[in-house]
């Protein structure tokens, strides 16, 4: 079971990189506008992306930036968005490295932000909603790359693990 978590921790990372690859072709008028998504634009829904990685993390890790609003837009310059990305993601792997087997199966708890409730499940169903979201998401900036003229990359599961060989081993 870990070895799946892995693969998605990787594959988060890969599809950032190649995501804000793409997304660093833009103009800055084409990066901040707004052009319909849930967070209007590539800057805001980046930025989203990011605040939801960080409210999950510090749901699982007790440790972190945590935040009250899901629209924050944590950096308003591309590059240091992109640095955060990248730490978080390192983050993400790290931690996913270092759980076992029971914690995957085992009690997880969190308070949900809207409508405050609490919240207990095995881990495993919680990190595959944490992979979803990012993958959700990371799929409404490459529609709006698409609408900008800017040929988004692939960002398909299965070529992660063509590039990279993991998840291809039965």
């Amino acid at each position: 079971m870990k070895s799946h978590y892995q693969m998605m921790a990787g594959y988060n990372g890969w599809a950032n990189e190649r995501i804000f690859a793409a997304a660093r072709n833009l103009s800055d008028r084409d990066y901040r506008a707004d052009r319909g998504a849930f967070f209007g634009s590539v800057h805001r829904t980046l930025n989203h992306v990011l605040v939801g990685d960080r409210m999950w993390m510090h749901r699982f890790t007790g440790k972190g930036p945590t935040y009250t609003e899901l629209d924050a837009v944590l950096h308003d310059e591309f590059q240091l968005l992109h640095a955060a990305r990248m730490a978080e993601d390192e983050r993400i792997v790290q931690w996913i490295d270092g759980l076992s087997d029971d914690q995957l199966t085992g009690p997880f708890s969190y308070r949900t932000l809207s409508n405050p409730t609490d919240i207990s499940q095995p881990l495993a169903p919680a990190l595959a909603h944490f992979f979803n979201h990012q993958t959700h998401h990371r799929g409404q900036v490459h529609a709006l790359l698409s609408g900008l003229d800017i040929d988004p990359p692939s960002l398909d599961l299965i070529l992660f693990q063509r590039e990279t060989g993991i998840g291809t081993n039965a």
